[in-house]
């Protein structure tokens, strides 16, 4: 640092004063479309006016019409189109040419903060701040006079054609129109638009200035003002920092960056900004976008781990349930002080007519639109929009409603379908006394259109005996069929084409029996053993009383220390994979029920994970059988049991939840190398959520 001193020393100092006579007032004139060596300085100024909030100044400067480079004929044509042949005073050009040029300022910057006008006088530095830096362009407003003159000339021509012969004008017919009241979308795009915004800079009057040449008398005494008047220390405090003040001035310290969210429409919302709101406005916001939806839909919008009763209790006050699923409140969507967008009628007619429409929907799957214009008399394109909101249009059927009806909903929680249809019961009564209707009206036009045929039980016995007469050859055929392969089966050698049969009967009415039906390559046949069977004992049940035989039981335990979680389903088709791959003749499995498989699943250390799968979901029964590896004799077990009940609990949780209970279960010594072992063995991704294998199908 001493010899970089020493290299760079300091030549002279400069005393630095701010000069503020002239703080407010002073600008600087720029003209980008001029050379800088040719200045205005001699041309003379003709006049000069300012408009201060908007910083906007115009210059008249005089031409030199004797130049020889000044071409007379264009010049006297542009005073001709602008003014015209007469004289008045109002005229833009005087003497029949175009002998002055206006020049219009736009703001070069709007920060002028950073800079100031300085001069250097007697070892001093006076600096004054600019108000406003400027660039002078030329304006070419006066050919926009030249184009109105144009126009009012031609108007003149074509009125001058017209006849004067008619005593007195047509009378014409008057169409008196009332303009519907602005709404705030409406008002806010009117004040952003540029003819607005013009005609507020046009309101603001221009004040008009006397222009003083450079060398004139008044010039010099304003030049003054850009010197310190006072140069005491104690008058220019500004100037007087301690270095690290200074310091700080020319590099201050970074503020926090305020994040600028990007805008989008105003009915747009982002899930992230959805779940920052409390619950209730999450609902109304979810509601009034998707018009109808199911409650397991919603909880499934909604985060993770919400309480399904909150919600219920939320949707009931923004929504109204229509065949087990939620339809949004007509109120909601209409509040008080709107309108309809299409005819202006008020919001409370609206709801009336949306009232009706649910209502309807509540009893019948579709409807006619015409049917529903005749009762509530509201204009064509507001009945579409209450439709189209919660139905989708048919062919020759009308307007079917948008969703199936949710049973499962409505078993689930048979009060809150008791309330809604006691809620539903005095909508209708207020409904009939408005639009003077009854319900027996339209359930007498829906009887009249399905017309029911009833037959007696004689009649129906009477088909069944017929339809098993036609049929009765057919399924003889069959009957032989099957007794003739049977008995070819049962004559055959017992070691080349031994059965092996995995029984198909399900453990109760709501399993499935598991399908091994496809034919083997090992020539092995999967299905019901033949009567003959020394197996089969058709007093058994179902396989309970079989005990696994020691091939299953290895068969299990390797398949899950390979794959640690598995549902039914998928054991079931390894299984099968598994019997393929054993060569011709070899039986080492017979009779093989879903029940011993079950058992002999949770006797190899096995554990079933009851999974609370969605009310939605599509997986059938075996899918929703899930089983893990409990026990495999080595210290990851405890890792694998506490996933374990982490999703008996949850259908898809996040890693960090994961994480967080391994580590308050297992202390601290859970590394990220753990964490990552245990998702790849038993669980899979799909959009940021972690589930069991299996439970998601691909």
């Amino acid at each position: 640092m001493a010899s970089g001193e020493e290299d760079d020393p300091i030549i002279q100092e400069v005393e630095v004063f701010l000069a503020k006579s002239l703080v407010d007032k002073l600008y600087l004139f720029q003209y980008p479309v001029r050379p800088a060596i040719m200045t205005y300085d001699d041309v003379s100024h003709l006049s000069a006016k300012i408009k201060p909030k908007q910083q906007k100044v115009e210059l008249e400067v005089s031409m030199d019409t004797l130049s020889p480079n000044y071409c007379r004929s264009k010049g006297e044509q542009i005073a001709l189109n602008v003014d015209g042949t007469s004289l008045e005073d109002s005229s833009t050009y005087s003497i029949k040419m175009m002998d002055k040029q206006t020049f219009s300022s736009i703001q070069a910057t709007t920060n002028t903060s950073r800079y100031a006008a300085a001069v250097f006088r007697k070892g001093q530095l006076h600096l004054t701040p600019l108000q406003g830096i400027l660039q002078m362009r030329p304006s070419f407003a006066y050919l926009d006079k030249a184009d109105s003159k144009h126009r009012e000339r031609e108007a003149a021509n074509e009125a001058g054609d017209s006849s004067q012969d008619e005593a007195e004008d047509d009378i014409k017919q008057i169409t008196v129109r009332f303009s519907r009241p602005e709404s705030e979308q409406a008002r806010q795009r009117r004040i952003q638009s540029y003819e607005f915004l013009q005609k507020k800079q046009a309101e603001e009057p221009w004040v008009h200035l006397h222009y003083h040449d450079l060398r004139d008398g008044r010039s010099e005494h304003e030049r003054q003002y850009l010197y310190c008047q006072a140069t005491d220390t104690t008058e220019n405090m500004e100037l007087v920092k301690t270095p690290s003040e200074y310091l700080s001035m020319l590099m201050p310290p970074l503020a926090e960056e305020k994040i600028v969210k990007p805008v989008g429409p105003s009915n747009v919302i982002s899930m992230a900004q959805l779940r920052t709101l409390p619950l209730g406005d999450q609902v109304k916001t979810l509601m009034k976008n998707v018009k109808v939806m199911p409650f397991a839909n919603l909880m499934g919008l909604l985060a993770s781990g919400t309480d399904s009763t909150a919600v219920l209790r939320c949707i009931q006050q923004v929504a109204m349930l229509v065949q087990g699923n939620w339809v949004v409140k007509s109120d909601v969507l209409y509040p008080k002080s709107s309108c309809s967008a299409h005819s202006g009628v008020p919001a409370e007619v609206l709801c009336r007519g949306r009232d009706f429409v649910m209502w309807r929907f509540t009893h019948e799957r579709s409807l006619m639109r015409k049917e529903v214009a005749g009762v509530i008399k509201l204009p064509p394109e507001d009945v579409k929009d209450f439709l189209e909101q919660m139905a989708i249009p048919r062919a020759n059927r009308g307007w079917e409603f948008l969703l199936p009806t949710d049973h499962d909903f409505v078993k689930k929680h048979p009060d809150v379908a008791q309330r809604q249809h006691m809620l539903w019961m005095g909508i209708q009564n207020k409904l009939e006394k408005v639009f003077n209707f009854s319900k027996e009206d339209f359930l007498q036009k829906k009887d009249a259109q399905k017309e029911p045929v009833h037959l007696s039980g004689e009649h129906r016995l009477k088909t069944a005996r017929e339809n098993v007469q036609q049929h009765q050859a057919s399924l003889q055929k069959d009957l032989d069929t099957r007794r003739l392969k049977a008995s070819s089966v049962t004559s055959s050698p017992r070691g080349a084409n031994a059965l092996v049969r995995v029984k198909e009967e399900p453990l109760s009415d709501c399993e499935e029996p598991m399908d091994t039906s496809a034919s083997l390559p090992n020539g092995s046949l999967n299905g019901y053993p033949s009567a003959d069977s020394p197996d089969s004992d058709p007093r058994s049940d179902h396989g309970a009383g079989q005990t696994p035989t020691p091939e299953l039981r290895d068969f299990v335990q390797s398949t899950f220390r390979k794959h640690f979680v598995l549902c039914l389903s998928e054991v079931k088709r390894l299984f099968n994979l598994h019997l393929a791959s054993l060569p011709t003749g070899h039986c080492r499995f017979s009779h093989v029920t879903d029940r011993v498989l079950q058992d002999t699943i949770l006797r190899s250390c096995c554990k079933q994970i009851l999974v609370p799968f969605p009310p939605q979901s599509s997986a059938s029964a075996d899918e929703q059988k899930v089983f893990g590896l409990w026990e495999s004799g080595e210290t990851f077990d405890k890792h694998r049991q506490v996933l374990f009940e982490i999703f008996m609990k949850n259908y898809r949780v996040r890693r960090s939840v994961i994480q967080t209970r391994l580590t308050q279960e297992l202390g601290d010594g859970v590394t990220k190398s753990d964490v990552d072992r245990l998702l790849k063995e038993c669980c899979i991704s799909l959009g940021g959520m972690w589930y069991l294998k299996g439970t998601v199908q691909s």
